[in-house]
């Protein structure tokens, strides 16, 4: 670079010991195709080290980790796709895609074999909990550990907002349907579950309740979301199959939870302790997407919870995945 006002040559200076120390590794994103669908997903990291699999919930999409994976890349091989239809994945409309909750678990397996990670921590969160159980009930010994993020598996753990949804369950019905559509998949409903609960509604960034309320808008985005609202009902018939799983595999799990979260409440982080000797439960005084406003003491919970759980780097290479 020259400097145009003397006409003497500049240079930028060197990276000092400091820039180092506080570098990141870059975020970058992708896409891959599984399961005839192309999805698209985030990652950073290492290629071998240990790789921790993020898995995000409704209305969101792996935006929602754009915090998290920075402060993990060091350490870990991060990758965070969206689910079918959320996000960026695109489902080609030949596909037929059925939306479900099985279906969305078969597509991320197929994705993380695409990917050939066989080995991998998870951290679930709401609609990514019921998928990732899947997952671990599927293959046991690929989960090193679990973080779950107000991520319920336990009917004690379902809070009240939950009460139109189980009516729909109750009674699929077109008035039931629309109650729905006009309450949750609007802007105002959206806005809502990112900020009630939360000290100071005014410091969640309006870039991530925005971003969803613009891909619910999608054409038939919030057909496929009333599908799976209804589909939900799944999972809770399966929640003594996930416990089952965590009494068997005694997975390592954090439960860290927006503890004025009201569509899961305490008790379902509780629970966990349950099922699994040992399980850690730290509350948080937020809500729902409590990365929106704790994203360090998240990222700090869960790299002490990996570390002392095994999942780390040994001798330069990686154990926990490839």
């Amino acid at each position: 670079m020259s400097d145009t006002a003397s006409g003497t040559a500049t240079r930028r200076p060197a990276p000092s010991q400091d820039d180092a120390r506080f570098s990141l590794p870059p975020t970058s994103i992708h896409k891959v195709e599984a399961d005839g669908v192309q999805v698209f997903y985030r990652t950073a990291g290492e290629a071998n080290a240990p790789v921790v699999l993020l898995l995000h919930g409704f209305p969101t999409s792996s935006f929602m980790f754009r915090e998290l994976i920075p402060r993990l890349a060091n350490d870990y091989r991060v990758i965070a796709p969206d689910l079918p239809g959320f996000g960026f994945t695109e489902v080609p409309p030949e596909r037929e895609y059925p939306y479900s909750f099985d279906r969305l678990a078969f597509t991320i397996d197929a994705f993380t074999q695409a990917l050939k990670i066989d080995r991998y921590a998870i951290y679930v969160f709401d609609y990514g909990a019921p998928t990732g159980f899947r997952l671990a009930m599927a293959h046991p010994e690929r989960v090193t550990a679990i973080v779950s993020q107000n991520g319920n598996a336990y009917e004690v753990g379902l809070g009240e907002a939950w009460g139109p949804i189980r009516k729909y369950w109750a009674a699929p019905t077109a008035e039931n349907r629309d109650i729905l559509r006009q309450s949750i998949l609007t802007a105002g409903g959206t806005r809502w579950q990112y900020t009630y609960g939360v000290a100071n509604p005014e410091s969640i960034p309006p870039e991530s309740y925005t971003l969803d309320t613009a891909l619910l808008e999608r054409p038939r985005n919030k057909e496929i979301q009333l599908e799976l609202f209804l589909d939900y009902a799944s999972n809770v018939k399966l929640y003594p199959k996930f416990q089952e799983y965590f009494r068997k595999s005694k997975p390592p799990l954090l439960a860290i939870w927006g503890k004025n979260d009201p569509f899961f409440i305490p008790a379902g982080a509780e629970a966990f302790r349950k099922d699994i000797h040992g399980a850690k439960v730290q509350f948080l005084d937020t809500g729902h997407f409590a990365l929106e406003t704790h994203v360090v003491e998240i990222a700090s919970a869960m790299k002490d919870f990996l570390e002392t759980n095994g999942v780390r780097r040994q001798s330069g290479e990686n154990t926990a995945a490839r």
